[in-house]
């Protein structure tokens, strides 16, 4: 998630945004001298300029928003050839350096969440605020959020707005969808909000009654924490020993995945004294933050969205990189296939 402002940029182009929490990201990644390093979500491409900037290194930048692709055209010819723009997923991040050339890279950095150009561009749908198509597809394929709103069973919606958004009122929230759209499918996120705010009440002050339900759909029409958990693991393959990865996250859930990894990968749960010694593999990680990074009351008053973002960061060992992943990183919620599917 970006944040909007000015300041210096690569090849002398100005900076159309600053990332959250972006000098302490800078910091921990260490771009250096002839590197190579991965930006999983390229954005408006504010990392990617810190990271250009730093060093005279190369950086490959990822985004499954092709729109994202495009307006990073004119960064790819300001780098002079350092700078390389794929339209992908960063689950196959790995695969992605592997194909541009890069079997292993220095370094690694996601940004997760939707990014402020596009909840600022209502004909994307991820606004409440702004009226548009009910559609919040990151990379404008597959089911939009208006196929789940109006297919979901009552209890498939419950579930995914209570566990995607820890919306407490998710019941009631499911309820009056499934009664409204008996009368009219909901096609804006106009509609939907106002639904929405029909059931959830909120006092002066409290955010908007439809941010978590719109979190919710948003997280689950992009599969974005499934997403996050195979990037994580690509980039554990990718990432050569030294190299370093940085996370920042948005909300609970995203943070609550990346923690277990890096505490899982880095051997530093916790042992009980009278639980029997067990093999543990090889670290594969050493953690760089034993707390996250938060943004500081300067940064949250230039942009507020950066109130809720945490950093984490490690290094990689020379271990090699484990098969599977963490147990219970997900929530047990049903695939989009099954929603769309009635079942």
């Amino acid at each position: 998630m970006m944040a909007g402002g000015g300041g210096s940029a690569v090849a002398g182009g100005p900076a159309l945004h600053i990332p959250v929490l972006g000098r302490p990201a800078g910091d921990l990644l260490q771009p250096r001298q002839g590197g190579v390093y991965i930006d999983g979500t390229f954005g408006a491409g504010g990392y990617t300029r810190a990271i250009l900037a730093a060093a005279d290194c190369k950086v490959i930048g990822i985004d499954r928003d092709q729109t994202a692709i495009a307006l990073g055209a004119d960064m790819v010819d300001q780098a002079d050839g350092r700078l390389t723009l794929i339209e992908g997923r960063f689950s196959n991040l790995d695969t992605i350096a592997r194909e541009a050339g890069y079997p292993t890279v220095d370094g690694v950095v996601l940004d997760l969440g939707v990014s402020s150009m596009q909840l600022d561009s209502a004909g994307r749908g991820f606004s409440f605020r702004l009226d548009g198509p009910l559609d919040m597809r990151m990379g404008g394929e597959g089911p939009s959020a208006a196929d789940i709103v109006n297919r979901a069973a009552e209890r498939d919606l419950a579930d995914i707005i209570f566990n995607l958004g820890e919306e407490r009122h998710s019941r009631s929230v499911a309820r009056t969808i499934v009664k409204a759209r008996a009368n009219a499918l909901f096609e804006t996120t106009r509609s939907l909000a106002e639904a929405i705010a029909s059931v959830v009440r909120s006092r002066p002050n409290d955010i908007h009654p439809a941010t978590r339900t719109f979190q919710a759909l948003r997280i689950f029409v992009n599969d974005e924490l499934g997403e996050l958990v195979n990037a994580l693991h690509a980039a554990e393959r990718v990432i050569k020993p030294g190299g370093r990865l940085v996370v920042v996250s948005f909300h609970s859930l995203e943070d609550r995945i990346v923690k277990t990894f890096l505490v899982d990968r880095s051997g530093t749960r916790g042992r009980s004294r009278h639980a029997p010694e067990v093999d543990r593999p090889a670290s594969t990680f050493h953690t760089l933050t034993k707390r996250p990074i938060t943004a500081d009351d300067d940064e949250v008053a230039r942009n507020p969205r950066a109130r809720s973002a945490k950093l984490r960061a490690a290094e990689r060992s020379d271990a090699p990189a484990r098969v599977g992943m963490p147990s219970n990183l997900l929530p047990d919620l049903p695939s989009i296939a099954d929603v769309l599917g009635g079942r």
